[in-house]
């Protein structure tokens, strides 16, 4: 019997990854975003719809068996939009699967939840500490999750790193573009904090394994990442050296920057969100364990990997991909306005 998956955001960067893997492994996928799609394979079918639109998102789940929840704001949103869009968001989709009958929502988290947190490895035990608009919000659809998973539906939260791969543009288009440009790159401080991120062929995997997986291991919470990463000068340098310019990674003294950094911010001249700014000051990386116990998930690529293949895809597609929109930072798959750090280039 072919399994009829619903997912929401399927024109971003991980829904789109993610209906052509359901696809290719004989799902039938309806996908629902306020965009359109980039193409309609066979066995796709689509609504445009908001995910706060609670009769639209009824509709379409009367006829899917599971529900995959990738929709999203992202930190460079207002914060009534990031709380709207993730907490509003989470209770309208989540709402309408629990009303549907669906068999399994999973629903796509972030480690943001933990904040910033002194312990690491850090745990799917350790408590939510949100600090800022976003990381709240997701703290919260956390919650709605939880709720649903209590009255009897099974709710697969997934807690995956920054993840990047093909697609992927916001803040890393910065270090791309000054890289291919043959600049050197700034990091705060001396740039050894080890910083773990996760490629998006993983996290694809991850959402595949929880849709397959018996009920009761799915029906858990799990950090996803890569196994395989160093610090955030190594990555960086990666990349300074596949653009073949012989640049340096350059360490900026940490506290005068982070203070300029947070200033333009605030200012709106920086497209670096606060939390951002923190987390490069600090190791920032999760256990894995769990689902490497429960689910046998193993990610294939390091954070190296993941890395340099987003710079490979960026250096093939730089021409096509225009410039920054007006409001930068919509999507993932939009490289961000630089703001005043694209004049700070010519220091580099």
């Amino acid at each position: 019997m072919v399994t009829r998956a619903v997912i929401t955001g399927a024109a971003g960067m991980l829904g789109w990854r993610l209906t052509e893997r359901l696809l290719a492994g004989g799902y039938e996928v309806h996908g629902v975003d306020v965009r359109e799609p980039e193409a309609m394979p066979r066995g796709l079918t689509w609504s445009t719809a908001d995910i706060r639109d609670t009769g639209a998102l009824r509709r379409v789940l009367s006829s899917g068996d599971v529900l995959v929840h990738c929709a999203s704001a992202l930190p460079s949103y207002p914060e009534a939009e990031i709380r709207s869009i993730i907490v509003d968001g989470a209770r309208s989709v989540l709402g309408a699967a629990a009303a549907a009958g669906v068999h399994r929502a999973v629903h796509v988290s972030s480690t943001a939840v933990y904040g910033l947190p002194s312990v690491v490895l850090t745990t799917e035990d350790h408590p939510r500490e949100p600090v800022d608009p976003y990381s709240a919000a997701k703290s919260a659809a956390e919650e709605v999750a939880e709720a649903h998973r209590a009255e009897g539906l099974c709710v697969p939260i997934l807690r995956p790193k920054t993840f990047l791969g093909p697609g992927r543009m916001g803040l890393f288009s910065m270090l791309f573009e000054w890289a291919a440009e043959g600049r050197n790159f700034p990091v705060l401080g001396r740039g050894d904090v080890k910083i773990q991120m996760f490629a998006v062929e993983d996290l694809v995997d991850a959402v595949v394994t929880v849709l397959e997986a018996p009920g009761e291991i799915a029906n858990d919470t799990y950090n996803l990442a890569a196994t395989d990463f160093g610090t955030l000068r190594e990555d960086f340098q990666a990349v300074l050296d596949a653009a073949g310019h012989g640049k340096r990674v350059i360490s900026l003294p940490a506290r005068p920057a982070l203070a300029a950094l947070d200033l333009l911010r605030r200012a709106g001249l920086s497209p670096v969100y606060g939390r951002l700014l923190h987390k490069l000051m600090a190791d920032s990386y999760v256990s894995v364990a769990r689902a490497q116990r429960r689910l046998g998930f193993a990610p294939k690529l390091s954070n190296r990997d993941a890395i340099l293949r987003t710079f490979d895809w960026w250096l093939a597609h730089r021409r096509t991909a225009g410039p920054a929109p007006a409001a930068s930072g919509r999507t993932s798959r939009d490289p961000w306005r630089q703001g005043v750090l694209g004049a700070a280039k010519v220091f580099f």
